[in-house]
């Protein structure tokens, strides 16, 4: 069975029945459209190791089939790879549930906001 396919589309927050790596992918996404060997080269350098094609190219066609991911051919050797309006919900759905474990307290919400300060 695949990393995904235990998923069900009518359960809500399907970003929580995802792996951390298939979460990393989507993250990668909200930036812009990819193909498939600029999405490993972002992996790599979170992971700081080597992410084999196997890994990769099966969880990127889980994502499509669930509707994550947009997958379009850019030329006949390479697809790209766009967010999907769902897959933006699933971001924002994990982005929510992370937030709210983590900012117990205003100081905690202050450093939140300095990280959000810094990226704009």
């Amino acid at each position: 069975m695949s990393e995904a396919e235990a998923v069900n589309d009518e359960e809500p927050g399907i970003a929580r029945d995802l792996t951390a790596f298939q979460q990393n992918i989507l993250v990668i996404l909200s930036e812009e459209a990819m193909y498939g060997l600029a999405i490993k080269r972002e992996l790599e350098e979170f992971y700081g190791t080597e992410v084999n094609h196997g890994r990769l190219y099966p969880n990127l066609d889980d994502l499509v089939e669930l509707g994550l991911v947009e997958k379009s051919e850019l030329d006949k050797r390479t697809n790209q790879y766009a967010l999907t309006e769902k897959g933006h919900e699933a971001v924002l759905d994990t982005l929510e549930w992370t937030l709210s474990r983590y900012v117990t307290d205003e100081s905690r919400a202050d450093e939140i906001r300095e990280i959000v300060d810094e990226q704009n």
